[in-house]
């Protein structure tokens, strides 16, 4: 322990910090996100200046559709800012993504923009999904009924080819906030596979392995804090490695802090969660470059429920669009609308974390 305990001290780095020091070796970053969690969002938020004040104009966000990609240039651009139209555009994209400090993102960047110069360059937000079609989807997955829901292709294949058309090949800078199994780049998940030998198979193929795979070291990507994938029952888990971070961090007074996983002890913290399972001696370095640490997961916030994210919108689209119906089934009404959506940010019942 003391040793893990040694390097962060001597290599202390804020989060903020730590994020902008990658971009002088690297164009895009990607942030690894358990999502909904207030802690990670705010630091999201807080980083929009810093971000602009070193040369990196770009925040890449996966819950926004590009068809309003011009409606959200326009919004973080004009002279006043619309809350109404930061709702619509997350609901255009997502019907239940109702919480606030996803907007707060986009308020964050219109108050950049707003503070600049004439003339000065303008801070973006690139929307990297699309509308996908969930009007008629059953719930049962098949090739046939995903083809109907993702229209456009792939989405992580999608997301990749925006990020190269828009970033790369422009020779801009970009940080990402995407789920953390979108965020892997190197790391192929395990999953479960009843003709392979030791019955799972890797799958590869997510946005971050495509755009590792094509541009390599110009890609980065970080774990922001959160539970791991228990090895049995596949629920959110304070699992070994992360136990050990939290240990690491008490004895630090949990001072926020991001740190190098590849070619540090820190990376050599071993693991025992889901992910392991196709190692003998699995490590965090396995599947992240960086690391930031937050906070301890028992004191984690959920993020704060906007509760006007439905005026003026008709039940029933909500209904026709609802995402996922294999994961979570359609509320009958608003009153189950808005349960759903608090307990998903309600961090205690969501993480199991002993």
């Amino acid at each position: 322990m003391e040793k893990y305990i040694k390097y962060v001290k001597e290599n202390f780095l804020t989060p903020e910090q730590y994020i902008l020091s990658k971009f002088e070796e690297h164009e895009v970053i990607l942030l690894g996100e358990d999502h909904a969690v207030k802690d990670t969002l705010d630091l999201a938020i807080s980083l929009i200046p810093q971000l602009y004040q070193s040369g990196v104009y770009n925040f890449g966000m996966e819950f926004g559709a590009s068809e309003d990609q011009a409606d959200l240039d326009r919004l973080i651009t004009s002279e006043e800012y619309d809350e109404t139209e930061a709702r619509r555009l997350l609901f255009n994209y997502n019907v239940r993504w109702a919480y606030k400090e996803y907007a707060d993102i986009y308020k964050a960047a219109w108050k950049l923009n707003k503070s600049l110069r004439k003339g000065e360059r303008k801070f973006r937000i690139l929307n990297l999904s699309y509308m996908y079609n969930w009007e008629g989807y059953s719930g049962m997955r098949t090739p046939t009924s995903l083809k109907k829901v993702f229209h456009k292709g792939n989405i992580l294949a999608f997301r990749a080819n925006l990020v190269e058309r828009e970033i790369l090949a422009k020779g801009e800078k970009l940080l990402v906030l995407t789920g953390t199994p979108h965020a892997y780049t190197k790391f192929k998940f395990p999953v479960v596979d009843s003709n392979a030998d030791e019955f799972y198979s890797l799958q590869g193929g997510g946005f971050g392995n495509r755009l590792h795979e094509k541009f390599g070291s110009r890609i980065f990507n970080i774990l922001i804090h959160q539970p791991a994938i228990h090895i049995n029952t596949l629920l959110p888990h304070a699992t070994k490695g992360i136990k050990t971070i939290e240990t690491v961090m008490e004895r630090l007074d949990y001072q926020p802090v991001g740190f190098d996983l590849m070619n540090t002890v820190m990376g050599d913290i071993p693991d025992d969660g889901y992910n392991s399972i196709p190692y003998e001696n699995f490590t965090l370095k396995e599947v992240s470059d960086g690391y930031i640490f937050t906070k301890p997961l028992r004191r984690m916030q959920g993020c704060t429920v906007d509760y006007e994210y439905l005026k003026g919108k008709n039940f029933e689209e909500v209904q026709s669009n609802w995402p996922d119906k294999d994961w979570t089934p359609i509320p009958e009404n608003e009153k189950a609308y808005w349960k759903e959506i608090e307990d998903y940010v309600d961090l205690r019942e969501r993480y199991y974390t002993e």
